[in-house]
């Protein structure tokens, strides 16, 4: 893989999510590798579950100062047993008495799975995933750590109700997609959003970038996660933030370096980064 030079961005990102521990180990160390020779300075790297949480773990270690990890269960996963579940709340409690870095997530809510099972005729109990939402609404409240949601269209609004419930503010909607209620209801708590490459190409994410405040977006790639557009085909790689940033400017209608400089402030100062600790 060619290196891609800071001269060719000019500004540096934050990848505020992805999930490293889902490429190969090599094709992980040579993404990084280009993005951090571009301008990168951080990613925030996030978790599927207990072993995927553990090798986020083994990645902060190798780069403690380049990627904050965050710690959780994906709710598009079929879900823990109870003794899985009691296991990764342990660890997770283990690592905040150890005073690592580290955000709660990938959490939230399975609105494809459920949505795909619906369209099947099938049913669905959507009530133990909200309940262990729940429980990572109150864990992050009581670690004060900031959570990474997974929650869309009308999960969204099941979400913010658990988050306002335990007075979570520091709450992060990923790839977020939802109703304009649920949007103002989301900026006036003062959750962050952010946005993907697919902003390049689909009009749902260009209207969330024009519409919500500024001092409260992010960048992020999701990848492995493929996309379409100009990036069909190729691999994803934490590069691609770089390519959201200008396109937020161009939405926006400010200068790039300008809206470079906001976005890296808003990741750095919400997930702690250089701080060395991600908590209130």
């Amino acid at each position: 893989m060619t290196e891609a030079k800071s001269e060719h961005y000019g500004y540096k990102w934050v990848d505020s999510h992805i999930h490293l521990d889902l490429y190969e180990e090599q094709e992980a160390k040579a993404l990084l590798r280009e993005a951090f020779a571009a301008g990168m300075e951080a990613v925030v790297s996030v978790s599927m579950n207990l072993a995927s949480s553990q090798a986020n773990r083994e990645l902060r270690l190798a780069y403690p100062e380049q990627i904050m990890p965050a710690y959780g269960f994906h709710p598009e996963r079929p879900l823990p047993s109870a003794e899985e579940e009691e296991e990764l709340f342990a660890w997770i409690r283990e690592r905040h008495r150890e005073g690592e870095p580290f955000a709660i997530g990938e959490v939230g809510l399975p609105y494809y799975t459920r949505t795909e099972a619906e369209a099947a005729g099938e049913a669905f109990d959507e009530a133990p995933y909200l309940r262990l939402l729940e429980r990572f609404a109150a864990l992050a409240a009581e670690l004060e750590r900031p959570i990474v949601l997974h929650a869309v269209y009308e999960d969204a609004a099941k979400a913010c109700a658990l988050l306002e419930k335990y007075g979570v503010r520091r709450a992060h909607f990923h790839w977020f997609k939802g109703p304009e209620e649920t949007i103002s209801r989301m900026a006036s708590n003062g959750y962050f959003v952010s946005v993907t490459p697919d902003v390049a190409y689909e009009e749902e994410m260009t209207a969330l970038v024009r519409r919500y405040p500024a001092d409260r977006l992010m960048t992020e790639t999701d990848g492995p996660w493929p996309f379409e557009g100009p990036y069909e085909g190729r691999l994803t790689s934490p590069v691609m933030a770089a390519d959201v940033v200008l396109r937020i400017a161009e939405l926006r209608g400010t200068l790039p370096a300008e809206e470079a400089a906001r976005l890296l402030a808003n990741a750095k100062a919400f997930y702690g980064i250089g701080a060395g600790r991600a908590t209130s």
